[in-house]
């Protein structure tokens, strides 16, 4: 089964001013090369077969990059936004390109060593797409200092049995109350079914999965590697000093 996977860069990069003022944040630099370069590569090393990413804010230099033959024979995919849509309204803008099968959702301004790989396998498996199954698989991390009080909490007493390697990855449903509470990564797997029945326009994600999260639609694992919301110009100089070789 072919799978797709989504790269979030439509974002305007404000808090990464002012080296978003004329860049945008995913071709900003991470040791010699794009973000956005960095993350194309993982995703198809994954095992992914096409790319959809959005694209706004000086959307022409993004264009730019993705049409050099350093490309060419990659299936990568452009949804255009007039204007940013956030996170659920980027998703449902691009559902024509994403299809009908569970998809992986990455945002642009993350680093994590996550195996992807992992997001690939429980796609092949149909894991999201079983009767009784959840609807999305997230990656969970520790709080970091900028979100102390996280945004969801994983109910290890809840462990999935119905989701393929549930035993491997630790995976849990999701929940408001019960459980440790953790940080979104950013990184996830998302049935496009949840996305159906949702309006167009900007639109945020987090209230949508605080939703699906309390009709037990949503599973998730904590994910305890590196991991760095490369949201400002300090924490994207702290990942190139990480990464000197």
């Amino acid at each position: 089964m072919p799978i797709k996977a989504m790269i979030l860069a439509a974002g305007l990069g404000s808090r990464m001013r002012p080296l978003t003022d004329h860049t945008p944040k995913p071709l900003l630099d991470v040791q010699g090369k794009p973000l956005l370069a960095h993350h194309i590569e993982r995703l198809f090393k994954a095992g992914c077969d096409e790319i959809v990413i959005n694209v706004s804010y000086l959307a022409e230099q993004i264009e730019a990059f993705l049409s050099t033959e350093e490309y060419s024979d990659k299936k990568l995919h452009i949804s255009y936004e007039a204007e940013p849509l956030e996170t659920a309204g980027g998703i449902v803008n691009a559902l024509p390109l994403l299809g009908d099968e569970p998809f992986l959702l990455l945002n642009g301004d993350v680093w994590i060593d996550y195996s992807l790989d992992r997001l690939v396998q429980l796609a092949q498996q149909r894991g999201l797409s079983k009767e009784g199954c959840p609807l999305a698989h997230l990656v969970m991390v520790t709080n970091p200092e900028h979100n102390v009080t996280g945004d969801f909490r994983l109910d290890s007493d809840s462990l999935s049995t119905s989701i393929p390697s549930a035993s491997t990855c630790g995976s849990a449903l999701l929940s408001m109350e019960a459980g440790e509470s953790l940080t979104y990564s950013g990184v996830g797997l998302y049935c496009p079914s949840l996305f159906k029945d949702v309006d167009s326009g900007r639109r945020p994600l987090a209230p949508l999965l605080r939703a699906w999260i309390k009709e037990g639609k949503v599973a998730g694992e904590k994910y305890s590697g590196y991991w760095l919301d490369v949201g400002t110009p300090e924490r994207l100089r702290d990942l190139n000093d990480r990464l000197q070789p």
